[in-house]
């Protein structure tokens, strides 16, 4: 299970995700980063067939530069993803004696980013559509998507996008631990990039760790509320 998702701050955008993929046609786990850097100033993550990943992630890392200045950043990314797609849906062979319920050349991209004092979070469906969901504040993809759509809705009444990134980020960790404890496929290391008008910067494990004492403040500070209101 894959889960990459973005939530909107008052000054920023938080992106997080687990690193767990799981190759179905050789029934295995393994870790692998799925947040990546678009140019300096965005992020993105992907989730579906690696191989469609990792031609994105190429073409990306040669074109962030136009899709970042392009006046609809939708539209830009929707150019470089679509030729990539249609190369590995018509290159798919479909029937492979042995191999049934191998996987497909479907994936989700989502890319998300911070531009002239607003944030943007935009994925591409596997069907090439474009989507929009800076406006909803919160968004993820994979297939542990649902639930953490779930957990986005558990945590609405904070507020998110009118408090700081230093919160998204303590934020965006809680949903992806709550779906480690739901779903075996969903697991440490997570990964964490928050992107203001500065640019994008991925937390280190040093500074996720800091993240996690946040969260561990928060967890208590609620213990404690609990305690003196119902107790």
């Amino acid at each position: 299970m894959t889960v990459v998702l973005a939530t909107v701050c008052k000054d920023g955008v938080v992106l997080g995700s687990d690193s767990q993929i799981t190759d179905k046609g050789r029934g295995m786990t393994y870790p692998a980063e799925k947040l990546h850097p678009l140019g300096d100033l965005a992020a993105w993550g992907g989730s579906g067939a690696r191989s469609v990943l990792t031609d994105v992630e190429r073409c990306f890392n040669e074109n962030s530069a136009a899709i970042l200045e392009a006046p609809d950043i939708g539209r830009a990314l929707q150019e470089q993803v679509l030729p990539i797609m249609r190369h590995h849906y018509d290159t798919f062979i479909t029937d492979v004696p042995g191999e049934e319920g191998g996987g497909t050349p479907s994936a989700y991209v989502m890319a998300a980013g911070w531009r002239d004092g607003e944030p943007w979070i935009i994925e591409i469906t596997p069907s090439g559509m474009i989507g929009h969901y800076a406006d909803i504040g919160f968004h993820a993809i994979g297939s542990g998507a649902p639930m953490a759509q779930q957990a986005g809705s558990l945590l609405s009444h904070f507020h998110l996008t009118e408090r700081s990134l230093r919160f998204g980020c303590a934020a965006v960790l809680r949903v992806l631990r709550a779906l480690d404890l739901t779903s075996p496929s969903v697991g440490e290391p997570f990964s964490l990039c928050r992107i203001d008008a500065d640019g994008a910067h991925h937390l280190s494990d040093k500074e996720i760790e800091a993240v996690s004492k946040d969260v561990r403040r928060w967890e208590d500070a609620e213990q404690a509320a609990i305690g003196e209101i119902f107790d």
